[in-house]
This record gives structure tokens, C-alpha cells and sequence, in this order.
């Protein structure tokens, strides 16, 4: 787990290289046994595969979002608050979840932040996704995951750059 962890990066270059259909499978076997609270399991995906699609997705917020278009595959991950009050963080884990399955299959992704986020006037990213994708409106959209082969390989951050200050023993002081 550590090496996949020492090797994960945001990826945003994508190859125009399609994903297999049993890369495909796994990618939602690895979503599928994510751990939520309770075991109630508040999520649904749509997985995204048809260019148009992905680039309508990419344009959802004004920023941050344009490599969904390069992607070969993009995955709403979408919520249910009626399920559970945890939805948020169950969706979460289900994002960082496919993002380390990605990287052990030597794929790329990038998390696209869509709750909390605008389109435009008016209009919230979640919304414009819920639209795109055609989702009801109980389920709310936390993000999406641009998946694909990578074009690029940035280096893996290094152990001397990571901040232990942030981990404190016992006690905060």
C-alpha cells in the first residue's frame, strides 16, 4: 500500500489509449467494496466513457476541470443525504479508493471538486453535472474522477518533503 501511495499523483495528461473493459470492471469492483459508515453504502456512480459527455463534463466549473476532456473514462460519484448523513465522507473515501486502484493498475486520475463549487450565474457545478448526466435530483454530486493512461509520469514526492510537523503524539502541545 505504501508504494502505491509513494507513487499516486494528480494526473491530468491523458494518451488517447481507451481502458479495457476489465479495467473497467475493476475500477467498480474497487468503488463497490469501499468502506462507508455503517455499511450504508450512500453512493452511486455514473461511469462516463462517451467524449461528448466528458467534455461537457469539463467545462461543469469555470476551472480545474478542462483535462476531463483527454480522459478515457470520467466517474460522477454521487451521493445520497437520505442514506446516510455521511455521505460526504463516504463518497470521499470511495474517490480516494478508485484513485489508488488507478494507480495500481498504472492508470492516472485527478479529483475534479464539484460540491461547493459554481458553473456559473446562478447555477452550481453540482447542478450542471446532475443535468449532464442526466442524475435525480435526491443525489448530490461530490466529484468526479478523470481517469486514463498517463501521458506524463510526474516524479513521486519525495519523503523530505513531507511535513511531519503536521503529526503531533498525545497531545496537540
Amino acid at each position: 500500500m505504501l508504494d502505491i501511495l509513494r507513487q499516486r499523483r494528480s494526473i491530468r495528461h491523458y494518451t488517447s489509449e481507451p481502458l479495457a473493459p476489465e479495467i473497467i470492471d475493476q475500477l467498480k469492483e474497487a468503488l463497490l467494496r469501499s468502506p462507508s459508515s455503517r455499511g450504508l453504502d450512500p453512493w452511486e456512480f455514473v461511469f462516463v466513457t462517451d467524449k461528448a459527455l466528458l467534455t461537457e463534463l469539463a467545462t461543469a466549473k469555470p476551472q480545474h476541470a478542462h483535462f476531463l476532456r483527454d480522459a478515457a473514462l470520467g466517474i460522477v460519484v454521487l451521493g445520497n443525504e437520505a442514506v446516510a448523513d455521511t455521505w460526504i465522507e463516504d463518497c470521499s473515501i470511495a474517490t480516494i479508493i478508485v484513485q489508488l486502484a488507478c494507480t495500481s493498475l498504472g492508470l492516472g486520475s485527478c479529483w475534479v471538486q464539484i460540491y461547493r463549487r459554481e458553473y456559473g450565474p446562478g447555477i452550481s457545478a453540482e447542478q450542471r453535472v446532475r443535468q449532464i448526466v442526466r442524475a435525480p435530483e435526491n443525489l448530490r454530486v461530490l466529484s468526479i474522477v478523470s481517469i486514463g493512461h498517463p501521458a506524463r509520469y510526474p516524479a513521486p514526492h519525495t519523503v523530505e518533503s513531507l511535513d511531519f510537523t503536521k503529526i503531533k503524539t498525545n497531545t496537540y502541545n
